[in-house]
């Protein structure tokens, strides 16, 4: 896992100096359909999700491997956690459920939040430990929680750490800390064991992301990269071809577009 995370974050830099010409990389395949969301592993795995919220799984070459069809269970798909592609997380947050899939969409385990009285989330995210991290909007806490749904640690009281409470969208477990990201608050930063670290203003950004204790993310014109405790915030622009993209999500070997009807995947020269 750290020699990919190495991987990712040497693209990263090379892209982000590269990023004012995309000559780098070129368009490798177009992958048509009614997407609305995708995700890729560290392995390369694209997983595409259609509005009648049907998961496909697709390999490196763009062939279909594995399909998610219990598409009417808990209606829409809110988020797709494909940290470990042994254990895909589906959450489904008008039922405050998390389904887990194997590496082929095979149901592993449901966990139904309610029962844990957990009634308000919209961010959940794997944790180091492989158990799962769950914003608790309600009562103001992060929460780590077993299979089982029992629950194993929490945070203090957001509302005694804050003045005002964070309202976070992403929760990203990465390289011994965990990321909360508000997008009209910033990022706050956690250790494993709930304790606060940082709070970093950025806000603002799409598809915003952790590589190596990067934070990097996006808007309509630029690419932005912070590293934690430094003084600034490097930009490029967002190169034409990659302009009006739905999603962009950066990987080792390559660069995925969503835009409408369709994923672009940008390979590396």
């Amino acid at each position: 896992m750290r020699f990919i995370l190495f991987i990712s974050f040497f693209l990263f830099s090379f892209y982000f100096a590269q990023a004012q010409s995309d000559t780098s990389f070129y368009l490798s395949k177009t992958l048509a359909g009614d997407i609305v969301d995708f995700n890729v592993d560290n392995t390369g795995n694209i997983y595409l999700l259609n509005k009648n919220n049907q998961l496909k799984k697709l390999n490196t070459d763009g062939d279909s491997i594995a399909v998610y069809n219990a598409v009417n269970t808990y209606g829409d798909v809110y988020y797709i956690d494909v940290t470990n592609p042994l254990k895909v997380l589906l959450y489904y947050k008008d039922f405050s459920t998390i389904v887990e899939v194997d590496r082929l969409l095979n149901i592993l385990n449901t966990i139904d939040l309610r029962n844990l009285n957990i009634l308000q989330v919209k961010a959940i995210g794997l944790a180091y430990d492989n158990n799962i991290w769950v914003y608790d909007e309600l009562n103001a806490t992060l929460k780590r929680i077993r299979d089982d749904g029992s629950l194993a640690d929490q945070t203090t009281d957001f509302r005694q750490l804050f003045d005002s409470v964070p309202d976070p969208t992403l929760v990203i477990d990465q390289g011994g800390l965990v990321y909360l990201y508000d997008i009209n608050k910033g990022v706050y930063v956690f250790d494993h064991y709930g304790s606060f670290k940082t709070k970093v203003a950025i806000m603002g950004w799409q598809d915003f992301t952790v590589i190596d204790k990067n934070l990097v993310g996006r808007d309509e014109l630029f690419f932005y990269k912070y590293q934690l405790g430094g003084q600034g915030i490097r930009q490029q622009p967002v190169p034409a071809p990659y302009r009006s993209a739905i999603k962009i999500k950066i990987m080792p070997a390559a660069v995925y577009v969503l835009k409408k009807n369709m994923l672009q995947v940008y390979s590396h020269r």
